[in-house]
């Protein structure tokens, strides 16, 4: 089986979070795709809801879609949560599954400044999607794609592929993928949110009337 796995903060998870989880999961022909809150993260997010509160918003975001689950693993863990932590313990749940760890191009430059990414990068294959301000050229200087020519980066930024997958490590495959760029974010919607204007077709409506009746995001 291969299990996508989708981690972040999911403050609030809104259309953009689950467009990218579908189209990874068709594009990599993923059998699951596990949706990880975060818990309490290493950085400081002042307006960052409790992890119950996403949980249960992601939870209500997905029902309906087979492909989606949803992981408490985070979220129910007192400290601070690390990936590496988080993969290694569904690798173990997992075993004979094949797992593919979803993150943007901005968190995969972030990645060298995480706890042990060396071995992160052993544990599952990386899925590294495109996000809306940011370029795959710009992880030219990544030391996980030094071996990827820079006119790919670019072709991959104009469109003209779609995907590529490169080795980020020696046991695991890393790919670059282009994914609907959907300008929704998460600060944004907590921003409208403060200011009393609509967030209508921005999220489910799940997940708004979940917000509305936990009175989420109404000031910092």
């Amino acid at each position: 089986m291969k299990i996508g796995i989708y981690g972040g903060t999911f403050n609030p998870v809104h259309y953009g979070h689950l467009r990218t989880a579908q189209e990874v999961a068709e594009t990599m022909c993923l059998d699951r795709v596990i949706f990880v809150p975060a818990g309490e993260t290493p950085f400081d997010k002042p307006d960052l809801a409790e992890g119950p509160h996403r949980y249960k918003m992601v939870k209500s975001a997905i029902a309906g879609n087979s492909h989606f689950m949803i992981s408490s693993l985070e979220t129910r863990t007192r400290g601070k949560s690390f990936t590496v932590d988080t993969i290694s313990s569904l690798s173990g749940k997992y075993k004979k599954s094949d797992l593919f760890f979803i993150l943007g191009i901005d968190a995969f430059l972030d990645m060298p400044l995480w706890k042990k990414p060396d071995r992160l990068v052993n544990l599952t294959n990386i899925v590294v999607i495109s996000r809306p301000g940011f370029t795959f050229a710009g992880l030219s200087k990544s030391p996980y794609l030094n071996k990827v020519p820079l006119k790919i980066l670019r072709d991959l930024d104009k469109g003209k592929l779609g995907l590529f997958a490169f080795d980020v490590s020696a046991k695991r495959k890393g790919f670059l993928l282009n994914v609907t760029a959907l300008n929704i974010s998460a600060s944004h919607i907590r921003e409208l949110i403060r200011a009393g204007k609509n967030t209508d077709y921005l999220l489910p409506e799940s997940v708004k009337s979940y917000i509305i009746a936990n009175t989420l995001y109404v000031s910092r």
